[in-house]
């Protein structure tokens, strides 16, 4: 069911869907989440059913403002409080220590919580009736099955779960990949997943260096080995690599698609080629798009060339890397 973000009845609609314990579709500037109410055991295990996600798997709650964030934080510490003033509401997720009576199931039973503050004016008009209602705040991981491509448009969602399920459409993702996560639960803070903002600024609004998850760091979404994976079987190639692979292939497709900067699309006749954007934004925004887009033309191998260096491309490159891990 198809919910017109733009219409506040639609979104008091869905307010009021959540804090009846039912799960509601919604737009982010990262991607669209599938969202129940966090403080709801029950209503939370619907997400885990619809995706076929481990319960295991932590969920992040999404909040209208710090004040909702502090019904879930048993403690925010300092570096956290940095972090939300810098980027939020944005496309950062902080974990912390959680409350220990609130958000079980949506923490996968751990003694933490990740919390973010989305910045897309749907999410919030959302969040804001739904704790009109008595929601502090709304759980959601990307609206579509485990593993697989996030959805960042209405129609990714529908695609994903039928049309049974209500979507509030707020158009397509401006961003593209979910947001960056950073464990502050300790103290100190660790990157578990890049997002579009890079390290350094991350460290400059924190004050301190990033430090490397560890096998101490809580569990966090989206940091499986695996994920985000397409029906085609993808591979990273570097641009040499994939150029002497074309050439090898001559004229036989193989129903391949190619996703490259530099790679001419006449290189391998009958191949489906995508330019990637030579911008690392423009390449997030497209790219599980592109993914889906691939896959509804059938191929059964996609081809990426390898993102250029540096961290402006480290969160296209976290998707590809777990993409072709799958």
């Amino acid at each position: 069911m198809r919910l017109d973000g733009l219409d506040a009845a639609a979104i008091e609609q869905a307010a009021t869907l959540i804090a009846a314990g039912e799960l509601v579709a919604f737009p982010t500037e990262t991607v669209y989440g599938l969202g129940a109410r966090a403080d709801s055991d029950e209503a939370v295990a619907k997400i885990f059913a619809l995706k076929g996600r481990p319960t295991g798997h932590p969920l992040i709650v999404h909040v209208a403002d710090r004040a909702s964030a502090e019904r879930f934080a048993a403690v925010m510490p300092p570096v956290a409080t940095r972090l939300v003033d810098a980027f939020w509401p944005g496309p950062l997720t902080v974990i912390v220590a959680r409350r220990a009576d609130v958000a079980d199931a949506a923490a996968a039973g751990q003694g933490t919580i990740g919390l973010r503050c989305p910045a897309h004016p749907v999410a919030h008009a959302l969040l804001v009736k739904a704790g009109e209602a008595g929601v502090p705040g709304i759980a959601a991981p990307s609206a579509n099955r485990f593993g697989r491509v996030s959805a960042t448009t209405a129609a990714h969602v529908a695609d994903e779960f039928g049309d049974a399920l209500p979507v509030l459409d707020g158009g397509a993702a401006r961003i593209g990949i979910e947001s960056a996560i950073v464990d502050c639960s300790t103290g100190r803070p660790v990157l578990l997943r890049p997002g579009i903002l890079t390290t350094k600024r991350i460290e400059d609004a924190a004050g301190e260096p990033l430090a490397a998850a560890d096998e101490a760091s809580p569990r966090a979404p989206g940091t499986l080995v695996a994920h985000y994976a397409p029906q085609a079987r993808l591979r990273v190639m570097p641009t040499a690599m994939l150029q002497t692979a074309l050439h090898v292939l001559g004229t036989d497709p193989l129903k391949l698609a190619v996703y490259s900067r530099s790679i001419p699309s006449g290189v391998a006749t009958g191949a489906v080629h995508r330019r990637m954007p030579a911008r690392p934004e423009q390449a997030a925004h497209e790219l599980f798009s592109i993914l889906r887009e691939l896959d509804r033309e059938g191929v059964h191998l996609i081809w990426v060339e390898e993102p250029p260096p540096g961290p402006e491309w480290d969160g296209v490159r976290d998707r590809l890397s777990r993409a072709a891990a799958a």
